[in-house]
């Protein structure tokens, strides 16, 4: 028996009438049903009820009726009933010990869901709900959320599933009484809630009667050896620090990691392919105005510094940072001696721990009590190294040093901080602070998220993760997070694939999926399917204005790209609202006879006038807009690159036409931007050339003001439902719209 196995509890599942018995005392509606003994009963308790009826055998042992042939259904008289009881009690067996019968109503209905609670080894126990029937796993289209469940969160995981037509009007039966299927996803969270030793529901199926949904079958699993379903599994500094509090000593050591006065390198090599080399290299071109110093077993001149050998010739309080690039079995004695200076927080670099073999392990852990004992912020070990830029700081072994702006990045995977840096020099949205936390031996995502909360410089964290160990303590702490400000994460391990790597990459347990997907959901995070979606809904995030509705107006310079945007955002909980009669007749004025007159409002040669400016304004200050989405800036100066590479220019006008298109896309970038601050609302700008030409006087002017300029219509359709489902959250929760 495996270790796993043998910690998994051990467990008993309740007779049916025991289980609906519980889920009932809780608010779960089921049909009236009758608990009897003998078939004379049953015939009584059948002609009370009602023909047609159902009729179960009960017992504490008996759980898988279907498959024993257990039910009996449609039972349309008296004698049948007779019959049918006589039939399932001779079919109990010794091992069923003491039964009975049930009797119930036969509940007519075309439509089936399903509902329960199920227990996750992160995340504790779960409710789901989805739909039933034989399209359960046909579409397997369900909704997760840990518990405990709040109305608001029923709600959305109702509004979550796919096949929302079987949820409205449906063969003549009413729609579902969506009310009453919250007060059923609540009650499974409430009843789980007041019993953590139940460990799984099954309400199979749920039939919806005249729109209401009335549970037929119950099953509930409990423990028997005292385990409960709701493990508080911790991150170690949870206790004293709480979800939302961050401790001054802590808040002292990550200003130390972000905000040092003065910067040690352990290990400084005068090789430039060195670890030691590029740290120092790259702290030094970045700009860093604080003091820098550096140590070397020679000490040689590498740079410009000038290195000591050992840390304790270096003045003390100097410095309040240390890098160590160094091997792993010199960092305990070179971390006494920084801290003995005053140094504040370490990132370590070096490999050789937590991730190598046993030793390793065991180093590590020896690392982690040493800075617990030091009072020092360990960052690492095994990390890429950690960037601000308010400090101008780059102390990491890789390039690139981004842009400065307001996206805080905090990331499982070194290489991901790089991506995410490469796209902001590649976009102009810039990064705030950005760090790998490597084997995360003593400061993990969260906790650099939970920074990232605190601090004024950034506006959203961006995190990529491969699994966590602390379920619910995640969620506790990441919903502290969200509540101040939007967070974008991106996941690896999403698939078997995927999960298998990521356990060989940092030995991270992934979780299942669907879970961690209606976790992040719950608490207000947004999920990115890709490292550059996430990329970009965080640029929207620190760029943009929250949307606070779903209306959504498109202005495109051609009808193709509109009809494509409209086609993307179909998928999504946005809405391309039919144009007002006031806003139709306004657009009406200013554009030529042949525009679209619909929405996407197809321009129809409008840029080559001064109206598409005059037309942005107008439409994002509508009171029925929420956001304006503006595809084809560019085109203009595309064709100006032409003329300006042809062999003809400047002669024949074309200098003049050059710097006409030109200044065009400018004016509409800068127009887009001031419509976005003084409606405060969101304008995102999109075309293809922000990727295949960002010279492009389009895109580069839309990066001058600061924002994204989203490489296409679908692109640009995914970061504002990202965005609107954020504003959306916090607006169901009654949190005030972020600054």
């Amino acid at each position: 028996m495996s270790s796993q196995e043998a910690s998994r509890p051990r467990t008993t599942t309740l007779s049916e009438s025991d289980s609906k018995a519980i889920l009932a005392a809780n608010g779960v509606p089921f049909a009236t049903e009758h608990e009897v003994n003998t078939p004379e009963e049953a015939v009584a308790a059948a002609r009370a009820i009602g023909f047609p009826v159902v009729l179960k055998l009960n017992g504490d042992t008996i759980a898988h009726k279907t498959e024993r042939g257990l039910v009996r259904l449609n039972i349309s008289d008296e004698p049948a009933v007779a019959a049918a009881a006589h039939d399932l009690l001779g079919s109990a067996t010794e091992a069923d010990g003491p039964v009975s019968l049930l009797v119930a109503p036969m509940l007519r209905g075309t439509r089936e869901l399903i509902a329960g609670v199920a227990t996750d080894d992160q995340f504790g126990p779960t409710v789901v709900v989805g739909v039933g029937g034989i399209l359960a796993e046909a579409v397997a289209d369900v909704s997760i959320r840990p518990t405990p469940v709040s109305r608001v969160d029923a709600a959305e995981m109702i509004d979550e599933l796919a096949t929302q037509a079987l949820l409205g009007r449906f063969r003549g039966e009413p729609a579902l009484d969506r009310e009453e299927l919250i007060n059923v996803i609540v009650a499974l969270s409430d009843t789980v809630t007041a019993d953590p030793t139940i460990r799984s529901v099954d309400l199979n199926p749920l039939i919806l009667v005249d729109g209401r949904p009335v549970a037929v079958d119950a099953l509930v699993e409990v423990s028997t050896d005292g385990q409960r379903s709701d493990p508080t599994v911790d991150h170690p500094r949870n206790a004293e620090l709480g979800p939302s509090v961050m401790s001054q000593e802590r808040l002292d050591g990550f200003q130390a990691l972000f905000d040092p006065t003065g910067v040690v390198v352990a290990g400084a090599s005068t090789h430039p392919g060195k670890f030691g080399f590029v740290t120092l290299h790259n702290l030094l071109a970045s700009g860093y105005q604080g003091a820098v110093h550096a140590t070397n077993r020679d000490r040689a001149e590498v740079l410009g510094v000038q290195t000591v050998a050992e840390i304790s010739e270096i003045p003390d309080g100097s410095a309040d940072l240390l890098v160590c690039c160094t091997p792993a079995a010199a960092n305990p004695a070179i971390i006494d001696a920084a801290a003995a200076k005053g140094v504040r927080a370490v990132f370590v670099t070096s490999a050789g721990y937590g991730e190598a073999d046993e030793a390793g392990a065991a180093a590590q852990r020896d690392l982690v009590d040493q800075a617990d004992r030091l009072g020092l912020l360990l960052a690492g070990p095994n990390g890429q190294g950690v960037v601000s830029t308010p400090s101008a700081l780059c102390a990491q072994i890789v390039a690139p040093y981004p842009p400065a702006g307001h996206i805080g990045v905090a990331s499982q995977s070194g290489n991901f901080v790089s991506s995410f840096q490469n796209y902001a020099v590649h976009t102009g949205v810039g990064i705030s602070r950005a760090v790998s936390a490597g084997n995360a031996a003593a400061t993990t995502v969260a906790d650099y998220l939970e920074f990232y909360a605190e601090d004024p410089h950034t506006h959203v964290g961006l995190a990529y993760l491969e699994g966590v160990t602390d379920g619910r303590s995640f969620l506790s702490r990441m919903r502290s997070v969200t509540a101040r400000k939007p967070l974008v994460l991106v996941k690896g391990g999403a698939t078997a694939g995927g999960q298998r790597a990521a356990a060989s990459h940092t030995g991270s347990l992934a979780t299942d999926d669907r879970v961690f997907d209606g976790a992040l959901r719950q608490v207000g995070v947004t999920r990115a399917a890709t490292v550059e979606e996430a990329f970009e809904a965080a640029a929207t995030f620190a760029t943009q204005p929250l949307p606070q509705g779903p209306r959504v107006v498109v202005l495109t310079t051609v009808g193709g790209w509109g009809v494509v945007a409209a086609d993307a955002m179909a998928a999504t909980n946005l809405d391309l609202i039919t144009l007002p009669d006031d806003l139709l007749r306004d657009v009406d004025e200013l554009l030529p006879p042949r525009w679209s007159r619909n929405n996407p409002i197809d321009l129809a040669g409008g840029e080559t006038r001064d109206t598409v400016p005059e037309v942005i304004r107008l439409v994002t200050a509508h009171p029925g807009v929420d956001a304006v989405i503006l595809l084809g800036i560019g085109i203009q100066s595309n064709q100006a690159r032409l003329m300006r590479s042809g062999p003809f220019y400047p002669d024949h006008g074309l200098a003049r036409i050059v710097e006409f298109h030109e200044r065009q896309d400018a004016r509409y970038a800068t127009a887009a931007a001031e419509a976005s601050e003084s409606s405060g609302k969101p304008v995102l700008v999109a075309t293809e050339l922000a990727a295949t030409d960002p010279a492009n006087a389009g895109p580069a002017a839309i990066r001058a003001t600061g924002r994204l300029a989203y490489p296409s219509a679908n692109r640009a359709v995914t970061a504002l439902a990202h965005a609107w489902a954020y504003s959306r959250w916090r607006q169901a929760r009654g949190l005030a719209p972020t600054s």
